[in-house]
């Protein structure tokens, strides 16, 4: 009990010896112990690390998750070591109800397949964006939290443990200065000035002590870059496959779309077809054409089924005018027969035809020619 009780008597008197320096340095009236150069430059950058990584980290979950509330229920059930359930991305919801309306509207209705299509397109990215996300949390956002929670604070504690033994050192630097001054004007050697000296030392020996603990993990900032630069890196190759895959996903849905577009286009109701014009020049006034591709007004031989998607490629001949070059600028493949197979980067003949589908063009290349999406070509002057 005697002994608690010194030794609480202790520390109140060695807090109340920190609190004075460190009261009197701020009104600038005592000296204080500075560190050398290349010892403030390693706090200094590690305050800048911290900071950076804060604030890296932050964003990054708002790029991963929009939602404050979801980032919230996530940080709770990271707190008390519970697995996160399992959450509906955006695109996987926008899939169920595309394929919910499709079902309501008719599956076999144009407007009901081409739901279908892209909410099947839809469900493919929702569950890309939950690989990359999952992905991103244990390759990028983790280290930096263990960074954060975990040596950051070792660092902070060493810090603190610094500081104290520095305002340690000052104050018995000035009790030291004291003593010498009350040992000149009595002219005699005095106990408390050796009994100050040799507190100097103990302070300087545990200041110099702990400086090297917190210069030694300092130092070790330079080992989190390199950590940290390794997780960057897994991060944007974890980003590249999900644009990757998101850029594939949409580019196998728009040749679906461009396929059946001949179809989908113009039929609002698949049980009542549109009435056929009454001659070409009605047609051409009446649907949309492509405005680069001159429409011929009548080529003879040429059957009006053409803008129904009916087309024989022996029976179309190219008209007079209105024929341009066109580079590919994806491969296509072919549905049927009416179709003409691309490959990227080739160049072919293009032109149009009176009633024919505006999403599409009569391609040729040497004795081969068919239908050919628009969306795939680049037209040149």
């Amino acid at each position: 009990m005697e002994f608690n009780v010194k030794k609480l008597a202790s520390d109140a008197g060695v807090f109340f010896s920190r609190a004075m320096q460190f009261t009197e340095e701020k009104l600038g009236q005592a000296e204080k112990t500075e560190l050398d150069a290349h010892f403030e430059n390693l706090l200094a950058r590690a305050d800048c690390t911290k900071n950076w990584t804060e604030k890296i980290l932050r964003q990054t979950e708002v790029l991963l998750q929009p939602n404050p509330s979801a980032r919230v229920e996530e940080f709770l059930y990271e707190k008390l070591d519970r697995k996160v359930p399992s959450r509906v991305t955006n695109g996987e919801l926008l899939a169920q109800y595309m394929t919910e309306a499709a079902n309501d509207f008719g599956p076999g209705t144009p407007y009901g397949k081409t739901l279908i299509k892209v909410g099947e397109t839809q469900r493919r990215l929702g569950a890309a964006e939950r690989e990359f996300i999952h992905s991103a949390s244990i390759n990028f956002l983790t280290p930096l939290r263990n960074f954060l929670e975990g040596d950051w604070r070792t660092i902070s504690k060493e810090r603190r443990i610094l500081q104290n033994r520095r305002l340690d050192l000052d104050a018995c630097k000035a009790r030291l200065k004291k003593a010498k001054a009350a040992e000149a004007k009595a002219a005699l050697w005095s106990d408390e000035v050796e009994k100050a000296e040799h507190e100097l030392r103990l302070t300087q020996t545990e200041f110099d002590r702990q400086a090297e603990v917190t210069r030694l993990l300092l130092e070790g900032i330079s080992s989190t870059h390199v950590n940290h630069l390794r997780c960057l890196h897994e991060f944007v190759e974890s980003q590249t496959n999900y644009y990757a895959q998101c850029y594939q996903f949409m580019l196998d849905l728009q040749k679906q779309l461009g396929r059946f577009s001949g179809t989908f286009v113009g039929n609002a109701d698949s049980t009542s077809p549109a009435a056929a014009p009454s001659s070409p020049a009605v047609a051409a006034a009446t649907l949309p054409a492509v405005p680069t591709i001159p429409v011929v007004p009548t080529i003879v031989g040429v059957p009006n089924t053409v803008a129904e998607g009916v087309l024989n490629p022996n029976e179309v001949k190219p008209p007079a005018s209105g024929t341009r070059k066109a580079r590919v600028l994806y491969d296509y493949e072919a549905a049927d027969s009416t179709e003409l197979a691309l490959l990227a980067d080739e160049m072919i003949t293009v032109y149009s035809l009176p009633g024919m589908d505006p999403d599409w063009l009569i391609g040729e290349r040497g004795n081969q020619k068919g239908k050919v999406p628009v969306t795939y070509l680049e037209l040149l002057s």
